[in-house]
């Protein structure tokens, strides 16, 4: 069970405190803060790239791993969306994060449903829905760094210019969050609508 890809997996579920203890650090003695939260979640994001990678290329795919790695995405991009909502607490980060947030909740029990009815490969991971997990991670990677506010860059636009492309990859992917939700519930609809068994 403990092979590279699980422990990689495991990893990531431990960088999850790591993020927030550094997210909640007083930032008028540590204005680094942000940077360090958002440096942790792009390691976490990377191994939840490489864990899936490597399961297949070693050929170490378990079913431990296959149950284990989804909900440590989730509990991931879970925290993350409820510490940065909480700091934020402004409406044009809290509302995509509920829908985001409430689109994942709605497919695992969508998934777990269509399991009961024998019928989960209906509703696998899609292409809009790896896109969209792109491009919420790296959403959440430009709300954790606040370079905006919290970075200088003397002299340079840098710092806007991510706090605008953070703006577009969490409506991006909002919008992608619901086209995909569209997706698996079109596909689940006749289990859902009893026209089929």
């Amino acid at each position: 069970m403990w092979n590279i890809p699980n422990i990689l997996t495991s990893f990531r579920i431990f960088l999850i405190p790591v993020m927030v203890y550094f997210y909640y650090l007083p930032v008028e003695i540590y204005p680094w803060k942000y940077f360090v939260t958002f440096a942790v979640f792009w390691v976490a994001s990377i191994t939840d790239a490489l864990d899936g990678y490597l399961a297949r290329k070693l050929d170490q795919s378990t079913p431990f791993g296959a149950f284990f790695d989804p909900v440590a995405d989730k509990v991931m991009v879970a925290v993350a969306f409820i510490v940065v909502v909480d700091d934020y607490s402004n409406p044009w980060v809290t509302i995509p994060a509920i829908i985001i947030v409430g689109r994942e909740l709605a497919i695992s029990a969508l998934r777990e449903w269509m399991a009961e009815m024998g019928n989960r490969a209906d509703v696998a991971v899609s292409t809009v829905g790896k896109y969209k997990t792109a491009v919420q991670m790296l959403a959440l990677m430009g709300l954790l760094w606040r370079p905006n506010e919290y970075w200088v860059f003397e002299g340079w636009l840098l710092g806007p210019l991510l706090d605008i492309a953070t703006y577009i990859f969490l409506y991006s992917a909002t919008a992608l969050t619901i086209w995909s939700l569209l997706i698996y519930f079109k596909a689940a609809w006749p289990y859902i609508s009893g026209k089929k068994d």
